[in-house]
């Protein structure tokens, strides 16, 4: 068996999730730095999520066909930073919602058919997805806290900048990445895709995956803003941030254990339901500090539990042909659940203000809970 390319798949991850930790604390602050209003703001974060919806799938057909997953890679983090570079042309509402639906379908086009890659590399050794997913927290963690620094000391007109540095560090590790097909044993009996996800609680199962993500909608686009009117300082805010990722760091390095002694079922339940805990706290008692920081801890069950658990679930659901487009699905319905977040947490913040707006997440958590409870079969760890 040839040896695990260890640190090649996990500098992909770095720089990957690193352009996540620029632009999920920052972006709406950057909007906001522009002039736009919450409403606005709120469309231009949620563009992004809604190419997630679209994307993920056209590539994930498009990988499974040609089975070319690493070439789909490159192209697409050569063409997020090209596109995303026309940034510099205008900043108006309109060429900003071209800039951010233009990279993001490339963008989105890239992380399902890496991991793909990636748990075709493990063959077999799935419990070690956790330690190398955890680079790419640490890139999160990374960013958040240079950034955040950097925004105290620097004007917001930088970031521009920042994410295309980022980027172009996606470009050059794509392209260190040994290719890998999965096996094509082990197939799910019925090879068709949509055979296997009518097997029992697949669909309900991505119905919480899209209220899971539509729960975090006031998290990614408002947290920010939420903290700097509260007082806090940009770099205690990027510092928070890193609090919550550091939390999911610990949590991936232990998810292995945990699938082993707890069922899928069983992590999902407790990650949900610790996710409508985690958004009451952040509407409500944000101004205590102490509060502030278990709700960022709370960011191993929402984050961390939840997508290691997932991950396993959509492999275990899918043959081998099928993976590409299962773990498409997956990062389609994310999206699709992370616009709808973001588009509602947007004309709610003025209107409800952020009590309300984070009680509506924790109730799409909590019905989240309540489908996987009566819907998913309770499985063996």
């Amino acid at each position: 068996m040839a040896a695990l390319p260890y640190w090649r798949l996990s500098s992909f991850y770095l720089f990957y999730f690193a352009l996540l930790g620029s632009t999920a604390p920052f972006l709406a602050l950057y909007f906001d730095h522009l002039g736009f209003s919450s409403a606005r703001i709120g469309e231009l974060v949620a563009i992004p999520m809604l190419m997630r919806c679209v994307a993920p799938n056209i590539w994930g057909w498009l990988g499974d066909y040609t089975g070319r997953r690493l070439a789909i890679v490159r192209f697409g983090a050569v063409c997020t930073l090209l596109t995303f570079s026309l940034i510099f042309v205008s900043k108006t509402y309109a060429w900003l919602a071209m800039v951010m639906a233009l990279h993001a379908f490339f963008w989105h086009a890239v992380l399902p058919q890496f991991e793909v890659i990636t748990l075709a590399h493990l063959n077999g050794q799935t419990q070690r997805y956790s330690q190398i997913r955890l680079w790419g927290s640490i890139g999160f963690i990374i960013t958040v806290v240079v950034l955040g620094r950097l925004f105290e000391w620097l004007s917001l007109d930088i970031y521009p900048v920042a994410l295309v540095l980022i980027m172009a560090g996606i470009v050059v590790s794509s392209l260190w990445v040994p290719n890998a097909q999965p096996a094509q044993g082990n197939r799910v009996a019925g090879e068709g895709f949509l055979k296997q996800l009518r097997s029992p609680g697949v669909l309900a199962f991505y119905g919480c995956v899209a209220l899971m993500q539509m729960s975090h909608g006031p998290y990614y686009t408002f947290l920010t803003l939420h903290l700097e009117r509260l007082g806090y300082s940009r770099g205690l805010i990027g510092l928070l941030w890193a609090v919550g990722v550091v939390a999911e760091v610990l949590m991936f390095l232990a998810m292995s254990r945990i699938l082993a002694r707890f069922s899928v079922r069983r992590v999902l339940l407790a990650s949900f339901l610790l996710a409508a805990l985690r958004w009451l706290l952040l509407g409500s008692f944000a101004e205590f500090l102490w509060v502030l920081l278990f709700a960022q801890v709370l960011h191993a069950a929402t984050f961390g539990s939840f997508h290691a658990a997932a991950i396993q679930f959509v492999q275990r659901s899918f043959g081998a042909r099928q993976q590409g487009q299962g773990q498409a699905l997956y990062a389609a319905l994310a999206g699709t659940g992370g616009a709808l977040g973001a588009l509602y947490s947007g004309y709610s913040w003025n209107a409800l203000g952020p009590t309300l707006t984070f009680s509506i997440a924790s109730l799409a958590a909590l019905a989240a809970a309540v489908i996987i409870a009566t819907r998913l079969q309770e499985d063996r760890p």
